[in-house]
């Protein structure tokens, strides 16, 4: 079956989880894609625990779909190596600090020389712009700096990151739209494009409500916790056995839900019959739900709220959420074969089409396993050259 992007090659040289998971949805959708590292490796993923048989977990989750070469940059062969590659591509993705590809005379202008049609795209955690241009990026700090955490967390606590990268996995999902597009305009112009994608920048754009209302109102939001800052009931409660998220959004759904808690009366009160009225009586009310909850199991308050139409969901930790029939009817796990292991599970990718199946056709790749055959069948080496870089360090 045809995929969209099968006819595009992108040469990776990024690391970690922005860039990779980036070039991840590419390699879902079809793209040829080629991770470039050091013979030494390069991507500290590969080192992050859980590992199966020495093979990092977190690494198998932002690498499917894609080959793996070695290529020391830091050598004149190396570069020119990866320069004959780039006549050849229609991608290339980076992560370096700011500069340091154009240092290592492998920058947009030194690529456009090459194939004047090269998508080169950038990402980095402040931009290539700024004061903070050439400060190093990672998740946790740009969380911070950007403010998600200071609206996260409880109020009498300190402010809490996302338990998840977050900020790389937003990023990564702008990496792929931002190459997707420039192909597209490139279909049009002919002209290839250099992408500045900043982990801030992303991370800004997330903000949705906080910022809009803080530019427009001057509201500054604070801590919450399991909480919404302008709608009640939108929270956590805690029922006999675990929590229960409810959120009943409008009047309308708050009125479904006082029904099935029992509590008519609720909705027709002056202090809670508006949400405006609800979120200034917001202690005194919920403190009265809370009570009600105690009662009941989160499964025995989900299905009377679902045949309500209530929005609600128990708090699941990861092995139930792999448990939940919602889960297994989606299909969402896949086994993939590997060189070393056997067989691993990954989570596929999101996108379902209707007249096209993603496909996992290569496991998330072992450092340089792809490189002899890469050399061999796409830039024409015997084995005799492919040898002599090796024993020079430049695979």
């Amino acid at each position: 079956m045809k995929q969209p992007l099968e006819d595009i090659k992108v040469l990776d040289l990024s690391r970690v989880y922005a860039g990779p998971g980036g070039s991840m949805i590419l390699g879902d959708l079809g793209a040829d894609v080629i991770r470039i590292e050091s013979p030494n490796g390069t991507d500290s993923m590969r080192d992050w625990v859980p590992f199966v048989e020495g093979e990092s977990t977190y690494y198998m989750c932002a690498n499917r779909n894609k080959r793996s070469i070695t290529l020391n940059l830091k050598n004149k062969t190396g570069k020119d190596l990866l320069l004959k590659m780039v006549k050849d591509a229609d991608v290339v993705l980076e992560n370096f600090k700011t500069g340091t590809l154009a240092k290592m005379g492998l920058g947009y202008e030194e690529l456009k020389k090459v194939n004047p049609a090269i998508i080169l795209c950038s990402v980095t955690g402040y931009g290539q712009t700024g004061p903070y241009s050439h400060e190093p990026g990672f998740d946790p700090v740009i969380q911070a700096i950007g403010g998600i955490m200071d609206v996260t967390g409880f109020p009498d606590g300190e402010p809490t990151r996302v338990g998840v990268p977050v900020v790389d996995i937003m990023t990564s999902q702008y990496v792929a739209i931002s190459i997707i597009s420039a192909l597209r305009l490139r279909d049009h112009t002919g002209e290839g494009q250099h992408i500045d994608i900043s982990l801030l920048d992303v991370q800004l754009s997330s903000l949705a409500n906080i910022s809009s209302s803080y530019l427009n109102t001057g509201s500054i939001s604070k801590r919450i916790g399991n909480s919404h800052s302008y709608i009640v009931p939108y929270q956590v409660f805690q029922c006999k056995d675990r929590p229960l998220m409810v959120c009943a959004g409008n009047d309308r759904l708050y009125k479904k839900f006082c029904d099935v808690l029992g509590h008519a009366e609720w909705a027709d009160d002056e202090k809670y019959k508006t949400n405006n009225k609800r979120i200034e009586n917001r202690q005194e009310l919920t403190s009265q739900i809370q009570e009600v909850f105690s009662g009941k199991s989160a499964d025995e308050w989900f299905q009377l709220l679902s045949n309500a139409g209530v929005p609600a969901g128990p708090v699941n930790n990861i092995e139930q959420v792999f448990e939940h029939p919602q889960v297994k009817a989606r299909e969402t796990v896949e086994e993939v074969s590997h060189p070393t292991l056997g067989t691993i599970k990954l989570v596929k990718s999101p996108i379902r089409f209707s007249g096209l199946q993603i496909q996992t056709k290569n496991h998330p790749p072992l450092l340089g396993e792809h490189t002899d055959e890469f050399l061999e069948k796409e830039l024409g080496f015997d084995k005799a050259e492919i040898d002599r870089l090796r024993e020079e360090g430049i695979i």
